[in-house]
């Protein structure tokens, strides 16, 4: 009895299952297509070729949209050229096959949704695929492999079909990239201030950089007390507060300008972050919130800053020594979620690599960091704003102005990076090097005190698409708030 359920159990189970398709919706597709070729229009912003399950569909549907983007007609008769007309399809050939495709042809108005079920089914069998590898990763284990590497090589790739529909990475077609390239410019002349890339609200640095382009690795360093995780909040809040979203075709929302910000903040809580933030916007030294030394004035900033803050895009992480695949994680979540469009990470020496090689070399470990960094730019299409410490060498020198030499474990952070940007104040230096009052050097200190106070310097020592040069900026050390200087066609008139 026992033997006998076995072979009906063997005999039910299916031996081949055929990965999901629908070659009528294909046919109905492509036979709309070639009788009017407007129905190319209603699929193009999702179909490619490689989502039909049918070789010869998908060289038919390749034929006939190179034809339509190229100004021509695309029909049985203008094919026959570009496809292997004599070929046999069954019974008939392909000349024959496309004749019966246009003659059975259904209205282009159910077009978008063949379209759709052709895009669903190839993710489906995508997705089949991705759980195929894993299935056989598993059972094989590498010995180079742990099971978390593998978790997030599925993690990127789920990620990546979940964003674009694509899984397999490898070769675009220059025409995409072509496309891409006139979007972008698109955008930019869409977009507030004509910029490229997401504006900083900084006008002077704007100017400079084109705005955080996507994809960039925009690494931002200087020594203690410089102010550059101030520069990277005033950023991170001028973004999140200018975000506006537009509705895309697919029913997707995207920034028209500003945008939705992930702030990995290692060195500081969320907390500290936030009263940083809300003292800049403020004007209320945060001394004075922390201690509840406020007016009742000031107090009513704060809960109007409070709610505008509630409303904004900022989200901030707060784990301390994070690893790179840790954020990697964090991040693609974050963008299949709520939207992202730009990380700030604060900052990159107290980021972890995987730990197989930290504990044996620390440069080694930050080379992980920036290309796992970089790396990630590209994945997700949005800028990286990285904070690095400089090395002590900087105070031993006469003029302490950053250079690229000075970055910590250098090597890998000046390569990796798009942007290097440093953040250098004169007035700091100048206020711990008084000299006796009274002397001719303390009236000479002073007047150069003076002149320095409230006056910072951004050098973007190294840009890959733009010039490199230093940016003048206001600094209110008070509120650690960087601003833009007064131009001087702006300034009231004088009268010597």
């Amino acid at each position: 009895m026992a033997e006998a359920a076995r072979k009906f159990a063997v005999a039910e189970t299916p031996l081949y299952r055929e990965a999901p398709n629908n070659v009528e919706a294909e046919q109905a597709l492509l036979g709309a297509v070639l009788v009017n070729n407007d129905a190319y229009y209603r699929v193009s912003d999702f179909l490619r070729a490689e989502h039909f399950f049918e070789p010869l569909h998908r060289k038919i549907f390749e034929v006939a949209a190179e034809l339509i983007r190229m100004g021509k007609m695309a029909n049985p008769v203008t094919m026959k050229n570009f496809v292997p007309a004599e070929e046999k399809v069954g019974d008939m050939t392909v000349s024959h096959y496309l004749a019966r495709l246009a003659a059975e042809a259904v209205t282009v108005i159910n077009a978008a949704d063949y379209g759709r079920a052709i895009y669903e089914l190839a993710t489906r069998r995508a997705l089949i695929s991705v759980g195929e590898d894993m299935v056989n990763v598993a059972y094989d284990a590498p010995v180079d492999m742990s099971p978390r590497e593998q978790i997030e090589t599925a993690e990127r790739r789920l990620f990546e079909l979940a964003e674009t529909g694509r899984y397999d990475g490898g070769f675009e077609s220059f025409t995409d990239a072509v496309k891409t390239a006139v979007d972008m410019a698109n955008a930019a002349y869409m977009r507030d201030g004509g910029l490229s890339g997401v504006s900083t609200g900084i006008r002077d640095l704007d100017r400079r950089m084109g705005g955080l382009q996507p994809s960039d690795l925009i690494v931002l360093a200087g020594r203690p007390g410089m102010g550059k995780t101030s520069l990277a909040t005033n950023i991170a809040f001028n973004i999140a507060h200018a975000y506006e979203p537009a509705q895309q075709a697919d029913g997707s929302f995207k920034a028209k300008n500003g945008g939705v910000i992930g702030f990995f903040s290692l060195e500081m809580s969320s907390e500290q972050l936030a009263t940083r933030i809300i003292s800049e916007q403020t004007e209320i030294p945060s001394s004075k919130i922390r201690r509840g030394e406020i007016t009742e004035m000031d107090f009513e900033k704060l809960v109007a800053c409070s709610q505008t803050m509630q409303k904004i895009p900022l989200f901030i992480d707060q784990t301390g020594g994070i690893s790179i695949a840790q954020l990697s994680a964090r991040a693609r979540r974050l963008k299949r979620q709520r939207g992202l469009d730009v990380i700030v990470i604060d900052y990159i020496q107290l980021m972890t690599g995987s730990g197989k090689r930290g504990s044996e070399n620390r440069v080694q470990e930050i080379t992980e960091i920036t290309t796992g960094l970089k790396a990630l730019a590209k994945e997700l299409g949005a800028p990286i704003i990285a904070l690095s410490q400089l090395s002590r060498q900087v105070e031993n020198r006469e003029d302490k102005r950053p250079q690229l030499s000075d970055l910590r474990e250098s090597g890998s952070i000046e390569q990796d990076a798009d942007v290097v940007l440093f953040v250098y104040r004169e007035e700091y230096y100048l206020k711990n090097r008084e000299p006796k009052p009274g002397t001719e050097e303390y009236m000479k200190w002073e007047n150069e005190l003076n002149e320095a106070r409230g006056k910072a310097e951004v050098i973007i020592a190294k840009q890959r698409h733009g010039p490199t040069g230093t940016v003048q900026m206001a600094f209110h050390g008070e509120f650690t708030r960087f601003s833009d200087l007064a131009e001087e066609s702006h300034l009231p008139e004088r009268f010597e």
